[in-house]
């Protein structure tokens, strides 16, 4: 296929069950805003959770893709093979003075946390930051700390593709976020800056669950030296019930949907959905290509079952 444009654009899945049409909408709609520009995609599987994530997930992922016909450029890129790129990162802002030691538990965390705003989200308050050297001596020998941003007095805007200007004050919003576990896990806001910056990605497109978390990613960007992607967050698709998709539940799970559907089937009902089809009809995404326009696509979340559509 011709590349046009120095735009790259990513999967980003996370391998730790079956993709379910959630997952494949969010990857359908960044294949196409990506290949309609004459840019190229990459592949990287975010499978930085050992307990969730396994190989056979990951290869299963990319036959999924393959069967769906979204094809990607290079190799695919592991996170969990990418430890050292995060530790690099974690040091340098160590170095800045942006990073501390968390001892609170689960519960003390929930304690010390203020709801933010109407979404049922809480807020760190930050009462480990101003620990003193005994204090963290005592607490060391008994629980293993997690590591913190100190995100300090910020507030960070940017412009998304489809929601428009988006803002936060990020003590009052997020609150000084994890960047890495007790368990030595990197997380996952540290790992996709590194990483979307090491892949050359410029357009990063992702479901609207993840709009609050650009601007810690903005954030890092920032004290990392890193550039700044465009970002464009797609509306989810929900189960009948008004529910998120999860794959926990097998919510219109692909492996479920391919034993009754064929590839052109899925694509066409995703593309009607998304505005990009007059009516559901069997398409290949390559024939999507020259309908791809980001003022077409729904604003609000929608309900979408497959096998009642088609």
């Amino acid at each position: 296929m011709e590349r046009r444009s120095n735009m790259i654009g990513r999967f980003a899945p996370s391998p730790s069950g079956r993709m379910h049409l959630g997952n494949l909408w969010s990857c359908l709609l960044a294949w196409l805003a990506a290949r309609s520009a004459g840019g190229s995609i990459v592949l990287r599987l975010e499978d930085l959770d050992p307990d969730r994530c396994r190989q056979e997930y990951c290869d299963q992922v990319m036959r999924d893709l393959e069967w769906l016909g979204l094809d990607w450029d290079g190799e695919p890129v592991y996170q969990s093979r990418r430890t050292e790129a995060y530790a690099a990162a974690f040091r340098d802002l160590e170095k800045q003075g942006l990073v501390y030691p968390c001892y609170c538990t689960r519960a003390e965390r929930l304690a010390s946390s203020a709801p933010h705003r109407s979404d049922g989200i809480t807020v760190y308050d930050g009462r480990c930051r101003s620990l003193t050297a005994p204090e963290r001596e005592k607490l060391e020998k008994t629980r293993r700390p997690a590591w913190r941003a100190a995100v300090g007095e910020k507030s960070i805007s940017f412009c998304d593709m489809l929601c428009g200007k988006y803002e936060e004050d990020l003590k009052m919003d997020c609150g000084d976020f994890i960047l890495r576990r007790s368990d030595g896990v990197y997380a996952y806001q540290l790992a996709v800056v590194v990483d979307d910056a090491e892949m050359g990605v410029t357009q990063v497109v992702r479901g609207s669950d993840l709009l609050s978390s650009t601007p810690r990613q903005i954030w890092l960007q920032e004290r990392l030296n890193l550039p700044h992607p465009q970002y464009g967050h797609v509306p989810l698709l929900l189960a009948p019930d008004g529910r998120r998709l999860a794959k926990r539940d097998r919510d219109q799970e692909l492996g479920q949907l391919q034993s009754r559907f064929t590839a052109p089937q899925i694509v066409g009902t995703l593309a009607h959905a998304a505005g990009l089809l007059d009516r559901e009809e069997e398409v290949a995404p390559e024939e999507l290509l020259p309908l791809f326009r980001w003022d077409k696509l729904p604003r609000k979340d929608l309900t979408l079952s497959i096998g009642e559509k088609i």
